[in-house]
């Protein structure tokens, strides 16, 4: 298959959704409530509960491509973070920070995040055999529904 009509099959709407929804962990450090409540554990715990919802939203799903849909997903967010860095850093430090000051965090950035959607796209793909298995269990040609037994 042609990586471009893969591309085109993506629910792009869902993708930036999920993007989107990733943009909580960097406003938490951005309006200083991961220093309030605490780091580490702030942006681990944000990232754990990002990565529960995009695996359960994509999971329980009907996507049709769910493993790439949460690559997309992770590359997304890591350009969003990027443009949103260079938006409100000079507003609320004055100077430009993050990747953008530093070009060579790019890379990087970009490669992290589509493990992190490769990852949770992988976990998501597990929900849903789990979810088909079961439901195919459930329900096989031949079985009999045990309820109407009892």
């Amino acid at each position: 298959m042609e990586p471009a009509s893969v591309l085109r099959r993506l629910n792009w709407p869902l993708v930036i959704g999920l993007a989107a929804l990733a943009l909580v962990r960097p406003l938490f450090s951005i309006v200083g409530l991961s220093d309030v409540l605490g780091k580490p554990a702030t942006p681990l715990i944000l990232t754990i509960a990002i990565t529960s919802a995009w695996v359960l939203i994509v999971g329980l799903s009907r996507v049709r491509e769910p493993l790439l849909t949460l690559v997309a997903a992770g590359l997304t967010y890591a350009a969003a973070a990027i443009l949103l860095s260079a938006v409100l850093s000079p507003i609320l430090t004055g100077e430009l920070q993050g990747p953008l000051a530093m070009p060579l965090a790019i890379i990087p950035l970009f490669v992290t995040n589509m493990l992190w959607g490769l990852v949770a796209g992988g976990l998501a793909v597990l929900v849903r055999r789990l979810r088909d298995g079961r439901h195919a269990t459930a329900h096989a040609p031949g079985d009999e529904d045990r309820r109407t037994h009892l």
